[in-house]
């Protein structure tokens, strides 16, 4: 039996949507070397943008000995092209590369290998970027392993106007207004998956996702939340982080999908649990849903797809993706 591809996956985000041409420049540069020269084992699965955000999440797989190259190169070309100083959208962001998660697809790739790959891109983009700074989060945030949300909390990044200059980064000089700050880490696969409601009231946004995120009693596991306007709408953004342990019991409604990561056991909350509760929190509310948009894909969607990609000799997989996720 042929051995599993080793394969990992960055999410990355990067704080431009409204020039397409940009965002796919971005893309290509994980595809190619700087003579043009294919990069072996590496695709870009799906590119998700978002106008009122001004915000694209750029899904981007390869084997864990090539993924340094290819999102450091996708950094790089980024932060040639977006400037922070100019940026406009409703979603927070601190860095023309907001965020670089690295993520494992599968057993076949161990934690550490994940952490060593996140740290070579930090260092690899400040040493080559002068002037860009990264925090570190989860597993490459040694040895306190702090979770984004509490990185982007001590950072300001939920702040619309963060004081870049009384920040220390951990990589990197203090953050210039060209480039921001980009956060940088390794973690078990996180998946974006975001519910729309019917109204305009922020505020009726905000109590929803206050009784959703995981840190409520009575929250969904995992789940961290925010409420943004959006298309005059309010969207409920979540980031569905996996979480160690065994899958919570399910008497009605889908299981929670399960994975294995250095012998321990790792679930997320599924998507439709997480539209079915935001409509009922909505419903008590008197206001209806709109739709439920998934940004990328689930952990096992990913691997199939880096799988099929990889094998096929795809690297602009994006482009034959023709399925809506709404």
């Amino acid at each position: 039996m042929a051995s599993r591809r080793r394969l990992v996956a960055c999410l990355l985000n990067v704080s431009e949507a409204r020039r397409k041409d940009l965002v796919e420049n971005v893309a290509r540069a994980a595809l190619y070397d700087a003579e043009g020269g294919k990069r072996e084992e590496t695709a870009v699965l799906n590119i998700f943008s978002d106008h009122d955000y001004n915000r694209s999440v750029i899904t981007i797989v390869a084997s864990v000995d090539s993924i340094r190259d290819a999102v450091l190169s996708a950094c790089q070309k980024a932060c040639a092209l977006i400037d922070m100083r100019s940026h406009t959208g409703v979603h927070p962001c601190m860095g023309a590369v907001d965020l670089v998660p690295i993520y494992p697809l599968g057993e076949e790739v161990g934690v550490e290998e994940c952490v060593q790959q996140a740290l070579a891109v930090a260092r690899g983009l400040t040493e080559t970027v002068r002037g860009t700074s990264a925090f570190l989060f989860g597993w490459a945030d040694s040895p306190q392993q702090r979770g984004l949300a509490q990185r982007r909390k001590e950072m300001g990044w939920f702040s619309k106007t963060p004081d870049l200059q009384a920040l220390r980064p951990d990589v990197g000089p203090p953050p210039q207004k060209r480039y921001g700050l980009t956060g940088v880490g390794a973690s078990p696969y996180v998946m974006n998956c975001n519910v729309t409601i019917d109204t305009q009231a922020i505020a009726i946004g905000h109590s929803v996702a206050a009784a959703i995120r995981g840190s409520a009693p009575g929250g969904l596991p995992g789940v961290q939340v925010l409420a943004l306007p959006h298309e005059g709408a309010v969207e409920i953004a979540c980031n569905v982080e996996s979480v160690e342990g065994a899958p919570p019991g399910h008497p009605a409604g889908r299981p929670w999908p399960s994975f294995v990561l250095d012998g321990r056991p790792y679930c997320h909350a599924p998507a439709e649990l997480i539209t079915a509760r935001v409509a009922e929190l909505a419903a008590r509310r008197g206001v209806g849903l709109k739709g439920t948009a998934l940004v990328g894909f689930t952990p096992q969607e990913c691997r199939g797809l880096a799988e099929q990609a990889l094998s096929e000799g795809i690297g602009e997989f994006w482009k034959e993706q023709r399925r809506i996720r709404m």
